[in-house]
């Protein structure tokens, strides 16, 4: 995702697009992506914005709000890029590739007002399911909501020390989270700057201190902490609070999800932290489904832009982009393959079987954790894909969004989201990611599901499957990378997406980067394109 923009503004300025950035008169438009878009590209922007992913249109809409005329140009005939909702299936709407909202930052929807655009928030309580395979009727399980004295009774199934450290833990969390969210709003820190230009330019290069000195006060006696959580394994860090094997992977998921990394592997515990930075309605670390899916965000974003005038088309080839040895060199490897499911029916579980009228049951809305029973089975999964073979007992998150929305699926049915990992982009002897080995994969997924929910494989009506190579040829994730570039500690902050270009200004004048490879990352946050945004407009004024 990037935004260009040309040298002068404001009315009576002449155009003059910068290194070849010039848009043809009269193309005609391709279909436009709501109403209220303009009818065609017009001859001249001071904003160009390629790629209508969520972070592309946040950028638009905060250029547009400030006098900035833009355009946004995307390539496929649906907005949103990876925050998209289609109907793979007759009758049932996907969120196709990401599906659950938490890191949109508080102030993208108070600016954006993007309430009064659309945007509906359908929180869940309990938000995690992990059920279990033993030899035991009913077997157990463990359910995680935001009402504290039930979850400790949950986790005291499994260890009563837990079930006391818990609340401790998830407080130890959130002070971390709350310090590290001060670094998310502003560009990281131009070390190269600090040492080059006039006095007043390092004055002003030194200000943007201002959030890390702010994030380090913040913590305090608990930097030292902190700096474990961020380098060490997530598995280190957990059992220093727990001791029970349930309630450690399901933790460790968000610590590995989306990342080609173990438990066992150092710094996994940043993206633990990522994952739990978000909030929704004021709840910290809360996850919820957008009603209508996933889509209905990026549409709500797109009319804010357009309420302010930004055009928005769809279905435009992008401008060509020219990266530098460091962005080639940026580790993309993805475990990730998501599969969509239409089913005719409910999951039934064996550790929480279904009730007769087959309503839905609390556990149902939330995100459920399969063959997450003990890290060492995740850290299995994820060594068999080192060696490029998609696990045989992968790391699965399936979520039923229509247990929340029922207008996603025709009555009685629902859509199932599974994300699951761990599969490499590359396969084994450079085999090919073909249609038999995309079944096979998934075949192996649903026996899995089935074994904790049995029916499930005869409740299927349709499938859509998206392997790594799948989401980078659809959505543009590079190498399907759901955060468009590892999470690890050498590829954050200063080093995003490398050193010396952390601050959204490309190497090529007025091209500014603002998707997720940029800082602060991956998930449908927004955050780098309204801080990009935020640089663009600086150098406007000083134009």
């Amino acid at each position: 995702m990037a935004a260009g923009l040309r040298a002068g503004l404001g009315t009576g300025c002449p155009s003059h697009w910068l290194r070849g950035w010039h848009l043809s008169p009269g193309l005609p438009a391709a279909r436009l992506a709501h109403a209220g878009a303009a009818d065609q590209l017009q001859r001249e922007y001071d904003a160009v914005v390629i790629g209508a992913g969520h972070n592309g249109l946040v950028a638009a809409a905060y250029l547009q709000r400030a006098g900035v005329r833009t355009a946004v140009l995307e390539k496929r005939h649906v907005l949103g890029g990876a925050a998209v909702t289609e109907e793979i299936v007759p009758g049932f709407k996907f969120s196709r590739a990401s599906y659950l909202l938490s890191l949109l930052r508080p102030q993208i929807y108070s600016e954006l007002e993007l309430q009064r655009h659309g945007l509906r928030v359908l929180p869940r309580d309990p938000y995690s399911f992990t059920p279990l395979l033993e030899d035991r009727s009913p077997p157990r399980s463990l359910l995680l909501g935001h009402n504290m004295a039930q979850t400790q009774q949950q986790i005291a199934q499994f260890s009563q020390k837990d079930a006391q450290a818990y609340p401790e833990y998830e407080a130890f969390m959130g002070g971390l989270v709350s310090a590290l969210d001060l670094l998310l709003d502003a560009p990281p820190v131009d070390t190269a700057a600090l040492g080059q230009g006039s006095l007043l330019q390092r004055f002003r290069t030194l200000q943007t201190l201002r959030p890390l000195l702010r994030a380090g006060l913040a913590l305090g006696r608990q930097l030292p902490r902190c700096y474990e959580v961020l380098t060490a394994p997530i598995s280190k860090i957990l059992d220093q609070w727990f001791e029970s094997e349930p309630l450690k992977a399901t933790l460790a998921t968000d610590a590995v999800i989306g990342a080609m990394a173990s438990p066992h592997t150092p710094g996994s515990g940043y993206v633990l932290l990522h994952h739990v930075m978000g909030e929704l309605e004021g709840r910290r670390g809360a996850w919820g489904y957008v009603a209508g899916g996933m889509g209905a965000l990026s549409q709500a974003i797109a009319r804010a832009a357009a309420a302010h005038g930004a055009h928005i088309f769809t279905e435009k080839e992008q401008l060509p982009n020219d990266f530098v040895q460091r962005i080639r060199q940026v580790d993309t490897r993805s475990p990730v393959t998501k599969i969509n499911v239409a089913v005719d029916r409910l999951p039934s579980f064996l550790a929480a079987p279904n009730t007769r009228d087959s309503r839905p049951l609390p556990h149902h809305q939330c995100s459920i954790h399969l063959n997450c029973e003990d890290t060492h089975l995740l850290h299995q999964a994820f060594t068999e894909a080192t060696h490029g073979h998609p696990s045989s007992r992968p790391m699965i998150e399936l979520c039923i969004p229509s247990a929340l929305d029922p207008g996603l699926a025709p009555q009685g049915c629902h859509v199932v989201s599974l994300f699951t990992q761990y599969t490499p982009s590359v396969l084994a002897g450079r085999q090919p990611w073909d249609e038999q080995a995309r079944n096979a994969y998934a075949d192996t997924v649903f026996d899995c599901i089935e074994a904790y929910a049995p029916g499930f494989k005869a409740s299927v009506i349709g499938r859509d499957i998206l392997t790594p190579p799948d989401l980078e040829r659809i959505f543009g994730l590079p190498s399907g990378n759901i955060f468009h570039g590892g999470m690890s500690l050498d590829q954050l902050y200063f080093a995003r997406p490398a050193p010396s270009y952390s601050g959204y200004r490309s190497p090529v004048p007025s091209l500014y980067l603002c998707g997720s490879g940029a800082h602060p990352g991956g998930g449908v946050m927004g955050a780098a394109g309204r801080n990009a945004a935020r640089v663009a407009l600086e150098d406007f004024r000083r134009l």
